[in-house]
């Protein structure tokens, strides 16, 4: 089979390019991305780089020759940001990508899309894919995230749709190196008591769940799928393990959470108003740090034969020697 990989330059998309060339049945990957580092590339004769811009319809559609499954990893994932900058990533992109699939007769699409979606301000425990979703998305990148599920549902094309909750591992670029950032700067502090919890997700699973939705029969097609560790564990406990792994001092530092949530709304008014740059704390954030949040990945069971391959304490210890490997 041929596959199509976007974002095949990022953290889940180089990670499930590493997985796509051991495949036996795969004959050839066409990578696609921004820009391509050292770091991030894989030798293969079975990989084919092609890089551009996604919004490009011309370009889109040159790299479907003799493509069978489309792997779309490539979003713009960010808690704050210009509104159509955000469309253009993530919807305008998909537009055209499904476009040309549907032109070129793929035979699945598989879209790696945000449980961020659930997100409502509030604790949240094993929501399922079918829980009502929240009638105002709590950002940019979460609204244009479902608008790029709905293309892909209304599409004509087999799909499947993958919601991973927190990406972690080696190569992580977003969740942990945020937070190391804040806390080298004096800023992380634990958000009410600081007894919240919450799933994760090891990449390395959610490149295995990618792989099933490769092999997966017709009963598990056009459905989507919460992915996740399938442990709860709790957050701060998760992040001092990070922090102490890299040299650096536990969080131990509280802040009321009506408090940080204060400040987050002055924080976000100064950003949209004056700096125009992203505040060091958002809404999201504050509620992502002290809210518990949990998935039910019954149906990703049932209908992948999906369980993890590994644990969230591997993935937690891969990242930290990669990170101080870096360092």
């Amino acid at each position: 089979m041929n596959i199509l990989l976007t974002g095949s330059t990022g953290f889940l998309g180089f990670r499930t390019l590493e997985n796509l060339v051991k495949m036996p049945g795969v004959k050839k990957v066409v990578a696609t991305g921004r820009t391509l580092i050292k770091s991030r590339t894989i030798i293969s004769p079975k990989v084919k780089y092609i890089l551009g811009d996604l919004t490009d319809l011309d370009f889109v559609d040159s790299l479907f020759e003799d493509i069978d499954i489309v792997i779309n990893t490539a979003s713009l994932s960010s808690p704050w940001g210009e509104k159509q900058l955000f469309i253009r990533s993530n919807v305008i992109t998909q537009k055209n990508i499904l476009k040309s699939a549907e032109k070129h007769k793929i035979d699945r699409f598989i879209y790696i899309s945000t449980p961020s979606l659930y997100y409502n301000g509030e604790d949240r425990i094993m929501v399922k894919e079918s829980d009502p979703l929240p009638e105002n998305f709590v950002n940019s990148y979460s609204r244009t995230k479902r608008q790029a599920e709905v293309l892909l549902e209304k599409s004509n094309l087999n799909y499947i749709i993958i919601r991973p909750r927190a990406i972690i591992g080696r190569g992580d670029s977003v969740i942990m190196p945020r937070l190391i950032k804040t806390h080298s700067l004096g800023r992380l502090k634990i958000i009410g008591k600081g007894n919240n919890i919450v799933d994760l997700t090891s990449v390395e699973n959610v490149v295995h769940s990618i792989i099933l939705s490769i092999k997966a029969n017709k009963e598990a097609l056009n459905n989507i799928y919460n992915i996740t560790d399938d442990c709860p564990v709790s957050l701060w406990e998760c992040i001092n393990i990070v922090l102490k792994g890299i040299g650096m001092k536990h969080v131990q530092k509280k802040i009321n959470f009506k408090i940080a949530f204060f400040v987050a709304i002055l924080f976000e008014f100064f950003s949209k108003y004056i700096t125009k740059k992203e505040p060091s704390l958002t809404c999201y954030s504050v509620g992502i740090l002290s809210k518990s949040f949990t998935l039910d990945i019954t149906k990703a069971k049932n209908l992948l034969n999906y369980s993890p391959v590994v644990t969230t304490k591997e993935s937690i210890n891969e990242f930290i020697n990669w990170y101080n490997d870096e360092s």
